[in-house]
């Protein structure tokens, strides 16, 4: 039997990880507004902090017997709502909660997560331990269980790179099942559970909007190294000054990212208005080749790749052939979108990054879909290609 002979590594300093929230703390919220980054939203109706599985679990049964929507929410990260009171069960999940499983020279380290953790915890607990393959996605706001829904990637890296399983709570069975790696179906973007919320199953039922099946916990398998994985992505080896394919101390690369993402808008703060918004609001569009081939030159290409066939931690994504990513930024910009689009109206396109549509200040889910619905028509037209949202849209239509 052969293995990854461990690097040496050891802990790093304590690491403060970055805000995940606005809305954290008790008493409950009032409103979507109150508990999402966009801070739009009507109010809710029915609202649960869930401090244990078993109350996480009896309050989605709940709301389910009762034939009401369900919520879920990590962060808020994700979510897009409409004016409209919340009619519906919103929920959550409260447990913050990292143990390392085994840390051993040849399977690397694992680590058990629940699914409230906010997701900068779990990387900062990764970095600071000597471990490697979560440094990249430094600062993506949410929660760990939330992470694995979406498929979470950012500076070269996935979530699917680590995912080794996760417990769930099936709601159709109403019982709790472990989704393994190939089970998930994770993809760009994209999971098993994501597509839940939006696909009908064989019964012609859409989950949304939560999933059919609600993550409890996580866990993650980790190669013992202090520095990163190989840097894949441009922009991130010029900051740090190595060549792509390089390695460098993994808290180095976390912080590249954190300033990286900052400069972008895409860090938490509460005296930036840029940051009032779900990230990235247009999934990067993957295209057939054939199709690819009715962009401008110049538009970007990139290789769409799948972290799930990879049978060694820390290795290269496979390239899928067939198929090429382009970039939704790019294609927003070169359609008369640029940065700061719809400003000074109170819906507009961050100052800093034409891919994040953001509330100025008062706002409605309404304003910004009107935004994004002008955006999504104006690519078509000029490119032929349907730009994908990438929040959770409740009550609205884009």
């Amino acid at each position: 039997m052969t293995c990854n002979i461990p690097e040496f590594h050891e802990p790093v300093a304590t690491i403060p990880p970055v805000p995940w929230t606005r809305a954290r703390e008790y008493p409950p919220p009032e409103s979507l507004a109150d508990i999402t980054t966009f801070g739009v939203g009507g109010r809710i109706k029915n609202m649960v902090h869930a401090t244990s599985e078993r109350e996480l679990i009896n309050a989605i049964v709940a709301g389910d017997d009762a034939g009401l929507p369900l919520l879920v929410v990590g962060g808020g990260s994700n979510i897009l709502a409409g004016s409209a009171d919340f009619a519906g069960v919103v929920v959550r999940d409260m447990r913050h909660e990292i143990t390392t499983v085994f840390e051993e020279g040849c399977p690397g380290a694992r680590i058990h997560v629940t699914a409230g953790t906010p997701w900068d915890e779990t990387v900062v607990y990764a970095v600071t331990h000597g471990w490697m393959g979560m440094e990249a996605l430094s600062g993506i706001p949410g929660t760990t269980g939330a992470a694995i829904v979406q498929n979470i990637g950012a500076y070269g890296q996935e979530v699917a790179g680590t995912v080794a399983a996760a417990r769930t709570f099936d709601r159709l069975t109403r019982s709790v099942r472990t989704l393994f790696m190939s089970d998930m179906k994770l993809g760009y973007r994209t999971s098993i559970l994501k597509e839940s919320m939006r696909v009908p199953d064989a019964e012609g039922r859409v989950w949304g909007p939560s999933p059919r099946w609600i993550v409890l916990d996580v866990d993650f398998q980790l190669r013992l190294a202090s520095l990163s994985e190989p840097i894949r992505y441009g922009q991130l080896a010029t900051f740090l000054g190595v060549a792509p394919g390089d390695r460098a101390p993994s808290s180095d690369v976390r912080e590249a990212v954190l300033e990286l993402r900052r400069g972008k808008g895409m860090v938490l703060d509460d005296e930036d208005r840029d940051t009032y918004s779900a990230g990235s609001f247009f999934i990067n569009p993957v295209l057939a080749q054939s199709d690819a081939l009715c962009l401008p030159p110049e538009a970007p290409r990139y290789d769409v790749t799948d972290a799930t066939a990879v049978n060694q931690i820390g290795a290269a994504a496979l390239k899928i052939p067939g198929l090429v990513k382009t970039s939704a930024a790019w294609l927003i910009d070169h359609a008369g979108f640029s940065k700061g689009y719809g400003m000074p109206g109170p819906a507009a396109l961050s100052s800093k990054h034409a891919l994040a549509l953001t509330n100025r200040g008062g706002a409605s889910g309404e304003q910004i879909a009107d935004v994004a619905r002008t955006i999504r028509a104006g690519v078509r037209e000029q490119f032929g290609v349907d730009l994908e949202p990438e929040p959770v849209v409740i009550g609205l239509d884009i």
